[in-house]
Parts: C-alpha cells; structure tokens; sequence
C-alpha cells in the first residue's frame, strides 16, 4: 500500500490533470491517470539534476506538466494556458522551453531511440547520469523500439530505465488482442534486459524497484513492467477504451473529482 504522503499527492495531481483536461475540453485523459503514478516515483522523487526523463508517451503531457509544475518547473501562469494558442504546453509535450522536456515526443516510438543515445553520451562522458524513459505499451508494437532496445542491450546502457505503462488498452483496442503482447515482460528479459514487474500505482513498490535497480551492476539496460490501469481514481473511466479519447461533460468532470477525493484524500485524512 502507498504511504499516506505519496496516497495523497496521487490525488493532488490526478485532480491537477483532470482540471487541465475539463478546461479545454480535451481528451487522452485515461492515459494520463495510467502513467502519473510512475512520474511520482521516477520524476518527482528519483530524478538527479544530472538525469533525464522523456516521456515517450507524449499524449499523456498533461501528467507531466502537472508533475512539473508540482516541481516548480512550471509557474501557475504558463499552466493556465495548456493546450491554448501561444501556450509552452501543447497537446504533446514540447521542447526547449522547459528544462524538464528535453525533446518533443507523442509520435510514439521516439522516445527509446533518444534515450537510448542519451544514454550512451552519458556512458562515454564517463558520468553517472541515468535516462528514465515513460513508454506505453501499444508503444512496443512500434519497429523503431526494438531497434534502440537492441543498441542499448549491445552497448550495455545499464543507466537505461525503460518503464512500460501496460494498462492493456491502446488507441483501437486491448493490446494483446492489436498485435500480441510485445510488452510482456519475458520478451524484455529473453533479448537481454534486466526486467522487473510491479503495480504502477503503488508508489512505495515502485521506488523500491527503482532503488534496486540503480543499485544492480549486471551490466544490463532495465525494463519495469508497470500493471496499470487506464482511467486509475476515476470510476466511470477504469479500463474503458473510450477515455483514450473523450473529453468530460460538467457533470463527469464533477464525478471524477468526487472520485478522486474518496479514493485518495480523504482517505488520507482518515
């Protein structure tokens, strides 16, 4: 079970995101609620100065805006604006004009390749730096993944850590059902990785994870295999396809709050 500090900053920032989402009336907000238990551990409590994270699935940007801003990263101004003509913060994440993203991403299967030289560049540079890098799982049906997934295991990134958001569900349906299951975790592990799966909404178990794998010297890239769940804290929204998609109606958006705040706030206080 998560701690009562990490349970209630996975409310804070689900109610963030979802404020995003209803005042532009956009979609892509299951995904976003899939993957911001990942950023908690990865960006906002394991992240070095001296470390990159991509979140290769940039149409979950809204997740990491709401983490950079609870980093100090993004003001309360430039947040206002999300997804609003002028805005630093589009749909998908764009670069050079926040320190937290390094690269534009969201046309999915970029994200590895760019981690994968980043990670190299460290490796010659002879620092300690390491790359987390966010993936989906309908993202490993992508060709250009399994290419850099190859370069990392030849050159022995072992300061890549790949995380894979397997919540099940890609843009036109479940992703063992599109093309198989190329997330599964004994793949990553046959071709060379060092791979761990757990429950991508619990925070305690993912930092856990996260230290031990800092902490191996197998010599290997790492992959974790995070079990998810699309739409996670709101209700009407778990494990439903069309939440990639939808935007919210007033009265959903008040639902999804009321949600949230059960789920993860007041029990909290409790």
């Amino acid at each position: 079970m998560e701690t009562t500090d990490h349970h209630q900053l996975q409310g804070q920032l689900r109610l963030k995101i979802l404020g995003l989402y209803h005042q532009v009336n956009a979609g892509h907000i299951g995904c976003s609620l899939s993957c911001v238990d990942l950023m908690i551990a990865t960006l906002v409590m394991r992240k070095r100065e001296q470390d990159t994270f991509l979140l290769s699935k940039g149409h979950a940007a809204a997740s990491l805006y709401a983490c950079l801003h609870h980093l100090g990263e993004i003001s309360d101004e430039e947040l206002a604006t999300y997804y609003q003509n002028g805005t630093t913060l589009p749909a998908h994440p764009a670069p050079r004009k926040h320190r937290g993203i390094p690269f534009a991403t969201g046309s999915l299967g970029h994200g590895l390749p760019i981690g994968t030289g980043i990670a190299m560049a460290g490796k010659l540079q002879g620092d300690d730096s390491r790359v987390f890098v966010l993936m989906s799982d309908g993202e490993t049906n992508e060709g250009t993944t399994w290419e850099a997934a190859h370069f990392a295991i030849q050159h022995q990134l072992d300061n890549l850590i790949v995380l894979i958001d397997k919540n099940g569900l890609q843009g036109f349906g479940q992703t063992d059902k599109v093309m198989g299951d190329t997330a599964d975790v004994r793949t990553w592990e046959a071709m060379g990785f060092e791979t761990v799966t757990v429950d991508g909404h619990d925070v305690d178990a993912l930092l856990t994870t996260l230290d031990q794998l800092m902490a191996s010297t197998s010599g290997k890239p790492k992959v974790i295999v995070a079990q998810t769940v699309k739409g996670k804290g709101v209700s009407y929204m778990e494990n439903r396809l069309e939440w990639h998609y939808l935007p919210m109606t007033a009265a959903q958006y008040e639902q999804a709050q009321q949600d949230v705040q059960e789920r993860y706030l007041l029990t909290s206080l409790a």
